[in-house]
């Protein structure tokens, strides 16, 4: 399962910056060319395109050249494999305080 953290943590990185998550707020409505990509964005290209680079190595995105421009789009496996651990954790720690909560009612009816 090492290969599966790595993944996530690296996933989990490259989102907890606000530019790289806004990046992948405008991928979600398709693909488009860096240099559109980047318009929004106050920042100096080369700057911009280190946050794509951390996007790309992590696979939340890939870019291929066409002509003269590098079009990005988001992989949607890397986030399946991130929403799938999410899930896991909350269905785990939901369970836990389901436990938590039949333990404190029982615990109450026999103080009553």
């Amino acid at each position: 399962m090492p290969n599966q953290s790595d993944a996530l943590d690296l996933a989990f990185h490259a989102l907890s910056d606000p530019t790289r998550r806004g990046v992948v707020s405008r991928l979600a409505q398709g693909e488009l060319p860096v240099s559109v990509l980047a318009e929004p964005f106050d920042m100096a290209l080369p700057s911009f395109t280190q946050h794509l680079k951390v996007l790309e190595e992590c696979g939340l995105i890939a870019s291929e050249k066409r002509g003269r421009s590098r079009w990005c789009r988001l992989v949607p496996q890397r986030f399946d494999e991130a929403a799938e651990w999410m899930m896991a954790e909350r269905e785990r720690w939901s369970a836990r305080l389901d436990r938590l909560d039949a333990y404190l009612n029982e615990k109450q009816k026999g103080e009553s």
